[in-house]
């Protein structure tokens, strides 16, 4: 599938020269049934020199997860900010207390709590839901942006994950933090038998006619067959088919595409049909569907069938 010269893998492969972290998932749904915080588990699932990759121990490592995100969302990038959250300084949502919370944290890096012990700096997090939590608790939120349930409902026999709020510090957005976090990612899914992950990623602006060539690239070159496709909702929906494909060129669209979409394209995703704005954080949002299926083998291979290459 999507073989060939110049296939979204081989073009990136072209143009990108390493994978590096990139702008926070927007998502707009909200459950609509009472919640109620899982137990957080703390097992180290790899390491890099002094940063370890996890999932969040308790509420208060996603309370610090949370401080992250708006650091990057609010403070760098141009999210608007309502009065609790500027209150707070915490990027947070209902989502956030049935959610796993994958950190990446820096043993050179320490800080001291309330209670004055050392602790390492939480430096990167991925939001993750998987299908029967999310079931649970009123949908995936992605559903606020693109119709994924009738994608979920086509797929019976298989197990969907979520993933959002990527977001890195400024100073570890590099290929080994990027690595580890994708590690980890993999870990997860090999150990919840995972068939699917989809999500929104980012690009900044909320004008698609500024980014039309984005946009464009991805459409002619990266959107999912009709059997993985899904749409984005009535109301939101932009079209991404902005520019003819001969009027593209490719590496200038390639390098202006945010690092993490970079990335998806080279594990072998796809995109959906259609864009969607947001206008809270500011971006133009584009859906990225990823079957285990379809990753790209030498991904596969390089991370380990086990997962073992930054394993503790």
């Amino acid at each position: 599938m999507r073989q060939g010269l110049f296939s979204p893998r081989n073009l990136v492969r072209r143009f990108t020269p390493v994978m590096r972290s990139g702008a926070a998932m927007a998502n707009v749904a909200r459950p609509v049934h009472p919640i109620r915080t899982p137990v957080k588990t703390g097992e180290t699932l790899g390491r890099i020199g002094s940063l370890e990759v996890r999932m969040a121990r308790n509420f208060k490592e996603v309370k610090k997860a949370q401080r992250l995100r708006y650091d990057v969302f609010y403070e760098e990038m141009s999210a608007i900010a309502d009065a609790h959250t500027l209150a707070t300084r915490r990027d947070a949502d209902p989502f956030d207390a049935y959610c796993d919370h994958l950190l990446v944290l820096d043993h050179a890096s320490m800080k001291r709590n309330k209670l004055g012990r050392l602790q390492p700096a939480i430096v990167g997090t991925y939001r993750i839901l998987r299908q029967e939590i999310a079931d649970r608790h009123g949908g995936f939120y992605t559903a606020g942006e693109y119709n994924i349930q009738a994608l979920i409902d086509a797929n019976p026999g298989k197990r969907f994950m979520e993933l959002g709020r990527s977001c890195v510090l400024k100073p570890y957005r590099n290929k080994k933090t990027v690595e580890l976090l994708w590690h980890g990612i993999w870990a997860y899914v090999l150990r919840h038998k995972i068939d699917v992950m989809l999500g929104c990623a980012s690009i900044e602006g909320t004008n698609p006619d500024a980014v039309a060539g984005q946009l464009s690239f991805l459409h002619h070159n990266a959107r999912a067959p009709e059997e993985w496709r899904v749409r984005a909702v009535g109301d939101r929906y932009v079209e991404m088919n902005r520019l003819p494909a001969d009027a593209i060129n490719a590496k200038e669209a390639l390098r202006a595409l945010p690092p993490l979409v970079k990335g998806y394209l080279r594990l072998g995703a796809f995109i959906g049909d259609g864009a969607v704005v947001d206008h809270q954080f500011g971006t133009t949002d584009v859906l990225i569907i990823m079957p285990v299926s379809e990753l790209n083998t030498r991904y596969v291979n390089y991370y380990g069938a086990d997962a073992g290459r930054y394993s503790s």
